[in-house]
């Protein structure tokens, strides 16, 4: 088979129009070709009045290795890859030690996944319920303002990718083809098949809990054990080696291969590392506001007379703004059609997120609106990070009224510096509810300085982003982890051998598909580490 990349076609284009441009960009014959599959299908919106569809194609030929010989200097011209996934070990059928994982995000989901596959039968501890226990009480939060701090938007079965707009793609390097073993995965449990071929796959909050099901399912089937709200507490290290775990309850569980997945807001987990002496630093991460629009705003913005189209679905955006202080502003986490969720996993504190259903169709598009920041900002402890979080977190409490309500600004009254005291034409998605008033508090003054700036200037990136009625809740602090730990080319961490550090809480990954990339390249180096023992 060979590949071809980069075929642009209109958007509206018949089979038989794909057909005959493949012939043209190979120059053969309709006798030489032998069928065409499309790999991956993306769209080039740059200029709206002529969008284009873009194919990445797996297509066989009759003579293939003539076809390579005259494009060899073609790079839009290759082989097809092999992306089939190959364990790199199989358990011995008597093994008395099993591998423990903390957390069951999707890191930890698929370090399980694999190992189990391999014959590991791996020990999964997540503090949290099981997806749909957990699911009732997040809703707890979000439609009665009763919270759980063991099950909520952060903790429970999933991760925090259950409750988000499941994107499935990522700027990772990836020369092992690992993200197609997760999308495979993802399809067996349930996924819709397109996620294989559409260049920015998603999924949504509702598939995404009968998917995580599916998937505990099959690691228990290969005998894997999965306990829930079972909260580690404690590791015992002796010698620099990882010894066993203790539970909230008393009990010490043995291992000498234990893989932290706890994801990037377990700052009780992380505390207890670095007072048993694990090598944590500190990290760069951002924090901002969640910002509402009219979802058919940005599609016309976007898509112009093509707004609607079904293959185009609601449109998103990627927008960077460098600042005159010195700090760049950036749009994160974009949630088309989507809504702004409570995400906090603390008790007195308020934390924003975006999330979207697979249909991704209600009324506003939300993303963050995020300043960067760095240790320089938060100097003096590896773990001073999470007390910068929970500064402004708590802050974002109290000016939401102390009930779990956000805080809220009118996009107009931000910019001009007054406090909004209506809605316009945007009505907030988050619940509990969004409180009115003013956010130039709510951060530190560098960031407030460096939004102001960056709105207007998106403004002209996207026509209407810096409307007056378009509304700014806050905050969005949990961007990525405050901290990493730090690990070898075995996976481990650098002062403690058999402890794994995996996927975004340890600073190593920054989404659902990165996240279970290397939970994929932890379970590896776990069999392999296991087997040589």
């Amino acid at each position: 088979m060979l590949r071809i990349t980069e075929l642009k076609l209109p958007l509206d284009h018949t089979e038989a129009m794909l057909t005959a441009a493949v012939l043209q960009r190979l120059a053969i014959t309709p006798e030489q070709l032998g069928g065409i599959t499309v790999f991956r299908q993306g769209n080039d919106a740059r200029k709206r009045e002529a969008i284009l569809l873009v194919y990445t194609l797996d297509v066989s030929v009759t003579d293939e290795a003539e076809v390579l010989q005259r494009f060899q200097d073609d790079p839009h011209i290759l082989p097809t890859p092999d992306t089939t996934y190959r364990f790199v070990a199989k358990a011995p059928r008597h093994m008395d030690e099993r591998p423990i994982i903390i957390g069951m995000g999707p890191c930890g989901l698929f370090v399980g996944l694999i190992l189990a596959q391999m014959g590991f039968k791996p020990l999964i501890l997540e503090r949290g319920k099981e997806v749909r226990e957990r699911t009732k009480d997040t809703f707890g939060l979000w439609r009665k303002r009763e919270f759980n701090p063991e099950s909520n938007v952060q903790f429970g079965e999933g991760g925090a990718g259950t409750f988000s707009d499941g994107k499935l793609y990522t700027q990772i390097k990836d020369p092992n083809h690992y993200g197609r073993k997760v999308l495979t995965e993802f399809v067996k449990a349930g996924a819709p098949p397109e996620i294989l071929r559409v260049s920015k796959p998603h999924i949504g909050t509702f598939r995404l809990v009968s998917m995580v099901e599916h998937m505990r399912a099959s690691i228990e089937a290969l005998g894997g054990e999965i306990r829930f709200q079972c909260r580690v507490d404690d590791l015992e290290i002796t010698d620099g080696q990882v010894r066993s775990v203790t539970l909230t309850n008393g009990e010490t569980l043995a291992s000498r291969h234990i893989v932290c997945a706890v994801g990037h807001s377990a700052r009780d987990t992380f505390k207890m590392l670095y007072e048993r002496g694990v090598y944590i630093e500190a990290k760069p991460f951002s924090v901002g506001f969640r910002i509402e629009h009219p979802q058919s705003l940005i599609d016309v913005c976007r898509y112009g007379k093509h707004a609607g189209h079904p293959l185009l679905g609601a449109a998103d955006y990627k927008l960077v703004h460098h600042c005159q202080n010195g700090r760049s502003v950036y749009s994160f986490c974009m949630c088309p059609g989507g809504t702004v969720v409570a995400a906090t996993s603390e008790a007195g504190h308020v934390v924003t997120n975006g999330m979207s259903q697979y249909s991704r169709n209600e009324r506003n598009a939300n993303s963050g609106i995020v300043v960067g920041v760095t240790p320089e900002d938060y100097p003096g402890h590896p773990l001073a990070g999470i007390a910068f979080q929970r500064q402004w977190e708590a802050r974002a409490f109290v000016l939401g009224g102390g009930t779990y309500d956000a805080p809220g600004q009118l996009v107009g009254d931000f910019l001009s510096r007054h406090p909004s005291t209506a809605f316009g034409s945007v009505l907030p998605s988050y619940t509990p509810g969004v409180h009115l008033g003013d956010l130039s508090s709510a951060l530190p003054d560098y960031a407030i300085v460096a939004i102001r700036e960056a709105l207007p200037a998106f403004g002209k990136k996207i026509k209407g982003f810096a409307m007056d009625d378009a509304l700014l809740t806050g905050v969005e602090t949990r961007t990525s982890s405050p901290i990493r730990i730090k690990r070898n080319q075995q996976y481990q961490s650098i002062n403690t051998k058999g402890l794994y550090p995996a996927g975004e809480g340890a600073g190593y990954a920054g989404g659902i598909l990165s996240a279970a990339v290397d939970g994929i390249k932890v379970a590896e180096a776990v069999a392999l580490a296991m087997l040589s023992d």
